[in-house]
Order: C-alpha cells, then structure tokens, then sequence
C-alpha cells in the first residue's frame, strides 16, 4: 500500500504524530532520563557539560548560565530538569506567555533560592523591556526598576540570590547580542542519529512494560525524524495498538499502522509531502517564496519555518535561496515514488 500525499487541508500542523512540538495529550514525562549518565546526547556535549557541572559542585557556586538552542522536541527541557538533578538543586519552569511584563520576571527572579535553576522556554519570544531586567540579575545578582512616574519616578536595586538560568530557543539569531554574550554556555542540540533514537526507543519501551522486536526498533527510530519527542509519541501508539490485539511484531501490521497514521518510510506525513509536491508540480524548478508556499497550504509561514522545513532541510529534500524555496533531485525521485 502506498501513502498518497493528497490529504484534506483542515488537519492543522498541531495534529501531526510527527510534529515536534510537546501536545497537551502527551504524557512523556516519566519516560525522561532524570542523570547525565541515562541520558542518550552528543557525547562531546555531555562531556562540557560533565566538566562544568563538577567544577561548580567543587568551588559551591552555582552552574554558569546556559543557553541550548535548535529544533525543538530535541530534550532542553529534559536536560535542564537533569541539570538541576545533578547539581542538587531545585528547578523553577516558566515560559514567555507567562512573562508578559517587567513585574512577572521580577516576581520569578525575587522568588528564587541560592543556586535554583531557572529554565525559560522560547526566550527569542521575549519583549525587549523584560529581557534587560535579566542583564544585572544575571551579572550582579541584582535588578534595577523603576517605581513611581513622572517627577517622582525612581530606580530601585532589588538583591537576587545566585542561580543558574537555563533558557530555549528554537532560533538563535532572535537573540539580541548583549544577551547572547551573558550566557557562560552556548550549546546547540542537533537531531539524533538513527541509533541513539534506537537506544532512546528501546529504553522506553522496557519502562512501560512493551517489548519490540530489532525491526520495530528500526522502523520507528526511521520515522521519527530524529527527535526522541516523536519517538515517544510513535511509542505510545504502537503500545496502544498492542493493546487492543494488534501484533506489532508482525511487519505487515506494523507498516499498515504507520499508514493508518500517515507516516512514510522517511518519517514524512500528509503536510510534508503536500509542501514538496506543491513546490515541485506548481512551480517547477523556480524559486518560491515562503509566503507563497504558505498561502498555498493553508498553513503560516512560522510554521513551516520552524516546524516543517529543519527536517526537510536536513534529509536534503529542499533548498532554501535568496529567492525562495526550491525542492531538490532526492525530492522529485522520493515524490515520483510515492505518487
């Protein structure tokens, strides 16, 4: 059975198995490793971290501020919950919708304890007014603000106990310089090869209870794009079909579940190849711009920026040029295919 790549346009980027952003519906919290050492990561990322941790334990101070950035569904929450764990100390977890203004950063960085750890999620969604308070509480343990109006305005220095601040971003390049440069730890998280998601696969399946065979292992660790967050998801609902009689460990079952959901052999759904054939049947060989694209998918342009593209960019299926998008020769063969 071959999956088309027609589907209907009311499905929203937010319904997709494979999406890597976290879903209310997920439950994957007790499937995160809680050390460094159960963690499944770039080793050279791990051994910095190692170093930087025992070095802070050593001198009672706490960790230097860290800055993770890439795809998400990567594990930057997971690693600053280990990174509290390892350096004994507890974790506060907040997000930009919940900093809207200068008074709610202030109220989260006055609440805090010696060494709590401090993670921000989507820091580059942060306004500017609110992402200057953390230049002196990150430097000198203190915030300046201004209390009062007009004539009687005033500054204020408010004392903030030392803490580590572990923030998130998914782009970079949002980050204004000052703020970059306060971080003592720039560290990028990139997809996961084919075997650490093996690894990742394996491990889970054993806590909830769910035994795979090496060819199912194979299977999902190919669609899941190189993100545990998909794994897990994949995990799930293979368990789910297990339960209710299915047995996965048959090939034919599985490939007919991973069609029933939509999911192809490279970990692409319905958005990904509607995307690419459009590219490729509308425009040909020119150049699209990513307005265009969206508007032709229904779908926003943030959202094929940041959702869409990082994988198709990096199995090598697009191209992305001054003047648009283009679909590459390793796309029009995987379209012709699946057609």
């Amino acid at each position: 059975m071959v999956i088309k790549h027609t589907q209907t346009s009311t499905k929203k980027w937010e319904d997709r198995v494979i999406a890597a952003q976290e879903k209310e519906t997920d439950s994957i919290m007790s499937l995160r490793p809680k050390d460094l050492d159960s963690y499944v990561w770039q080793e050279s990322l791990k051994k910095h971290l190692k170093v930087a941790i025992q070095s802070a334990s050593i001198r009672s101070e706490p960790l230097e501020h860290i800055l993770f950035y890439g795809p998400p569904g990567l594990g930057k929450t997971t690693i600053s919950n280990i990174i509290a764990h390892e350096m004994w100390a507890n974790i506060k977890t907040s997000s930009w919708p919940a900093i809207e203004k200068q008074s709610d950063l202030v109220s989260i960085l006055s609440n805090l304890e010696h060494g709590d750890v401090l993670f921000i999620d989507e820091i580059h969604r942060l306004r500017n007014p609110v992402e200057e308070i953390l230049y002196t509480a990150m430097e000198d343990n203190h915030i300046d603000i201004m209390v009062w109006k007009g004539t009687w305005a005033q500054s204020v220095r408010l004392p903030v106990k030392p803490f580590t601040l572990v923030w998130a971003t998914t782009k970079l390049s949002s980050l204004s310089a000052p703020l970059r440069d306060r971080f003592g730890n720039v560290l990028k998280l990139d997809f996961y090869t084919e075997s650490d998601i093996e690894k990742i696969i394996k491990h889970n399946a054993e806590l909830i209870g769910f035994s795979l065979t090496e060819t199912c292992l194979e299977k999902i660790s190919k669609r899941s794009r190189g993100t545990p967050r998909v794994a897990n998801r994949l995990l799930k609902i293979l368990r789910d079909y297990h339960t209710i009689g299915k047995d996965i460990s048959d090939d034919q079952v599985l490939q007919e579940v991973f069609e029933s959901i939509g999911i192809d052999d490279l970990g692409l759904d319905y958005l990904d190849r509607k995307i690419l054939d459009i590219i490729w049947t509308k425009f040909w060989w020119w150049p699209v711009g990513l307005n265009t694209v969206a508007s032709a998918v229904w779908e926003e342009e943030s959202t094929i920026e940041e959702v869409v593209e990082p994988y198709l960019l990096q199995i090598g299926f697009i191209e992305r040029t001054p003047r648009g998008r283009k679909i590459t020769g390793e796309a029009q063969e995987y379209l012709k295919i699946m057609k």
